[in-house]
């Protein structure tokens, strides 16, 4: 399922005394229109003072944003790959004062909302929303930062986190393990689906129509089976570096060794946040429990060839430049 884009936030002027208690602090300054005075009080345009900092910070592209916490690989594949599913987040101790409220990782939320704060208090954090910061990390982090602070029973409204904010990384136990549930549906977005009513429910709806049946394989790590409406597919998410994936890849490929049994086919690979994710052609007929003992089969191999490096034939390389040209970057 591809992302669910996030609305566009809109933008509003501060007041005079937000833009007093900001001049001393430049790392709080707030973003407003470009054409709007600049909040720190210097009497000139925002997009002349510190929206140039702002908009270096955009351009400013994170290649690997979940790098570093636990699951990287699953973190990017609930971001780009996988339509339904949730995970329990562990916030660190020093993060919020007292007793910390429950937060939840999911793929996407009810009309993208970056973050909704339900009526209970507990957290649900969107994943797949627009990133308007160049890092990735430090928009979920700014949502997250929103929703620690909106009263229950709302949701977060998207906005252009400022630069020099926190990340995933500062906010998360990066101890504590990523344990995700895969969904059928998104009923999780409510704590009682049946009486959702107006557009949370006509979104709920639409949602469940047109999700696309994924599972995730148990025997190997970030592998994830889908049933697409001509064949299934199997995608991988994998933290090789990419030089050296592609070259193990073609030399699987090249000695018959990169298929997961009759009928499939490795057909290329994504790039997604800084990791590869090879993909396989599958049979209709192929369910993610026969997928099981093949994958099992294929990390081995993997492993073996990636644990003894050699020179590529040509042969292989002509392998690697199809695996190349068919590369799509999410």
């Amino acid at each position: 399922m591809a992302k669910q884009a996030a609305k566009k936030a809109s933008q509003r002027k501060p007041s005079a005394a937000t833009s007093q208690a900001t001049a001393a602090d430049p790392g709080s300054i707030p973003v407003v229109g470009a054409r709007e005075p600049c909040p720190c009080g210097s009497g000139r345009r925002y997009k002349a003072c510190h929206g140039r900092e702002a908009a270096h910070a955009v351009q400013q592209l994170v290649q690997r944003p979940f790098e570093g916490l636990s699951g990287e690989a699953d973190w990017v594949a609930l971001r780009e790959l996988v339509p339904a599913a949730t995970a329990p987040l562990k916030l660190r101790d020093d993060v919020v004062g007292g007793e910390a409220p429950s937060v939840t990782l999911a793929t996407v939320l009810p009309m993208a909302w970056p973050a909704l704060r339900r009526a209970d208090g507990a957290i649900l954090l969107g994943l797949q929303t627009q990133s308007s910061s160049g890092d990735v990390s430090r928009d979920l982090a700014d949502a997250l930062e929103q929703a620690l602070a909106t009263e229950p029973g709302n949701p977060v409204p998207p906005r252009r986190p400022a630069p020099g904010g926190p990340r995933l990384q500062d906010l998360l136990d990066l101890s504590s393990p990523l344990e995700l549930t895969v969904h059928s549906g998104f009923d999780f977005w409510l704590e009682d689906a049946e009486s959702a009513t107006g557009e949370v429910a006509a979104s709920l709806e639409r949602a469940n129509a047109a999700i696309i049946p994924t599972e995730r394989l148990h025997g190997v790590e970030s592998a994830y089976w889908c049933s697409a409406p001509e064949k299934n597919h199997l995608r991988w998410v994998m933290t090789h570096p990419e030089e050296e994936l592609l070259d193990a890849l073609a030399r699987l490929a090249g000695s018959g060794e990169a298929s997961l049994g009759e009928s499939t086919r490795l057909v290329g690979s994504f790039r997604a946040h800084g990791l590869t994710v090879p993909v396989w052609d599958l049979p209709r007929e192929m369910s993610a429990a026969d997928c099981e003992k093949p994958a099992a089969a294929f990390a081995e191999r993997l492993a073996r060839v990636l644990a003894e490096p050699a020179a590529l034939t040509p042969e292989e390389r002509r392998v690697r430049a199809g695996l190349v040209n068919r590369q799509i970057t999410l």
